[in-house]
């Protein structure tokens, strides 16, 4: 599959398994926040110049810790936690609760202090969709390989913590597409 993929995008999906194998992800699998991530430190590729062009720049580190706000709600999207509020259920509370019985992190799924799971590093359900998504992202554009700027579009276009997290800073499947490919360019791959 990564035959189509060009130098920036394996880096990007290289990057992403090294935030699982070190200190920064926790887990087991490469999930699509890890995919963010290792987008969010490119420098000099396509899709680090949109982010750089719609703003982004700058408020990189409030992405990381959306994202990692994100994984102390067990990876419930802020649409969902307030979705849940309305039912009468406070997740800030049943996280706090949790956090004071088993401690800071305890629904994020990080393996702290558990020994070092020794199994091979995989992709999970939505890591696989984004890259996936992102061939057809690449088809719809008429490009023939896949960089990281497909990638980042496919995380725009999958639902989740990381297309809200970017929507609430003002990149989108639209605004992306606008710095990429200008007007012409607005093609969408579902």
């Amino acid at each position: 599959m990564f035959e189509r993929f060009t130098k920036d995008a394996r880096d990007v999906v290289k990057g992403a398994y090294a935030y699982v194998e070190g200190s920064g992800g926790g887990g087991q699998c490469v999930e699509p926040e890890h995919l963010l991530l290792a987008l969010l430190d490119r420098e000099g590729s396509r899709g680090s110049f949109a982010l750089v062009a719609l703003g982004l720049d700058e408020r990189r580190e409030s992405v990381r810790e959306a994202l990692r706000e994100a994984r102390r709600r067990a990876g419930l999207t802020q649409a969902e936690t307030e979705a849940l509020a309305g039912l009468g259920i406070d997740v800030g509370e049943i996280v706090a609760r949790v956090e004071e019985a088993h401690g800071v992190g305890a629904l994020a799924g990080d393996r702290k202090g558990k020994g070092r799971w020794s199994g091979r590093v995989s992709f999970g359900r939505g890591a696989k969709e984004v890259l996936e998504r992102s061939l057809r992202v690449a088809l719809a554009q008429r490009d023939r390989h896949i960089g990281d700027e497909h990638l980042l579009l496919a995380l725009t276009l999958r639902p989740g913590v990381p297309a809200e997290v970017l929507a609430d800073r003002g990149v989108t499947y639209e605004s992306l597409v606008r710095v990429l490919y200008g007007s012409g360019g607005e093609a969408k791959a579902g």
